[in-house]
């Protein structure tokens, strides 16, 4: 299904009875209102599920049913109380992740879920209830470091102060003051940083042999790296570490995304317009199968864009629409207001 939008007032009788029914032609409910609203508004589950047991109803909320199932949460709230921020800053200085990860990652397991269901539903006919939660989605990111704290029995230390497993392992800087990150993860890989930069020195040096060798030698390696490094234009780097065969990167901002040659070439990016006519290219979603073609299906809609065509779908006259308009009960597009004209 496309993304349509209609705008309805929920709290008047007529507006809920327009969503029951949409619901009755709908496979999959999904809501994020706040805890009791669906409820309050007669739309949870349970009301729903008397009247279309076959829907699968999909809650997105802060908290799974439990003591805090009544908070109001944010993505950011989640990453503190789960851990996420204390591992992302450095000691004492709690940071949240550069993107709402929780958020996504949270409509990433909903969505999971729902595919599930359908699937159960394929084979019993009946519908579910299907609940993601924010603060459990993030304790879920969480997951291995959890495992490692009671494998070592020790406190974990936030990321920025971990002592790598990797001799090399960091961000380094270029000839032109930016930033490129390399890691050496293994002996073979060392032998082919040292040939690709033209270090036989190294390669040769018995202090060096071993992973745990070179971190023994981090005191006066990696500042030996850091003066080689910083007299390299950030495009020799690249293409040494390219030829080497060793993870890198460029430390990149998003904007810089928008130039970005593999990104270009697999066309990665969609040509979007956003409601007020910005023109721009976003992400497509990042999976591949074979056959199918993930991509963008209708630009991003004004709100009520498709008000008048979904009412209209569901029986209304035009008059009813009019009068539902004139009450603010929907926000629809008038004619001369649709896109592109």
């Amino acid at each position: 299904m496309d993304l349509l939008s209609l705008a309805v007032d929920i709290k008047t009788g007529e507006g809920r009875e327009i969503v029951r029914k949409l619901i009755a032609t709908a496979d999959v409910l999904i809501e994020n209102f706040a805890p009791g609203t669906m409820d309050r508004l007669g739309f949870g589950y349970e009301q729903v599920a008397r009247d279309r047991p076959s829907l699968i109803y999909c809650s997105l909320k802060g908290f799974l049913p439990g003591p805090y199932e009544h908070r109001h949460a944010l993505d950011e709230v989640v990453q503190m109380m789960s851990g996420l921020a204390y591992m992302t800053g450095p000691p004492g200085q709690p940071l949240r992740a550069g993107a709402s990860v929780v958020d996504v990652m949270g409509g990433t397991y909903a969505a999971l879920g729902v595919l599930a269901a359908l699937r159960e539903r394929d084979r019993t006919g009946r519908g579910q209830l299907v609940q993601s939660g924010l603060f459990e989605t993030a304790a879920f990111l969480m997951g291995h470091h959890m495992a490692y704290a009671a494998a070592s029995r020790e406190p974990i230390p936030p990321m920025p102060a971990r002592l790598s497993a990797w001799s090399v392992y960091r961000t380094f800087t270029t000839q032109e003051g930016e930033l490129v990150f390399i890691g050496v993860t293994s002996d073979k890989a060392w032998q082919r940083f040292c040939e690709a930069f033209e270090r036989p020195d190294w390669m040769n040096d018995d202090r060096l042999k071993t992973n745990n060798d070179r971190i023994a030698a981090r005191e006066w390696l990696l500042p030996a790296l850091e003066m080689m490094l910083a007299g390299m234009p950030k495009a020799e780097i690249i293409h040494r570490c390219e030829r080497a065969g060793i993870p890198f990167a460029p430390v990149a901002r998003p904007e810089d995304l928008f130039d970005d040659p593999h990104l270009a070439s697999s066309g990665a990016l969609l040509a979007t317009t956003f409601p007020d006519g910005t023109e721009t290219r976003l992400p497509r979603l990042p999976v591949a199968v074979a056959g199918y073609d993930f991509g963008l299906r209708a630009q991003p809609p004004h709100i009520g864009q498709h008000s008048v065509e979904i009412l209209t779908e569901l029986g209304y006259s035009p008059g009813q629409i009019e009068t539902f308009r004139e009450l603010n009960l929907v926000t629809a597009l008038a004619a001369g207001d649709a896109p592109g004209n």
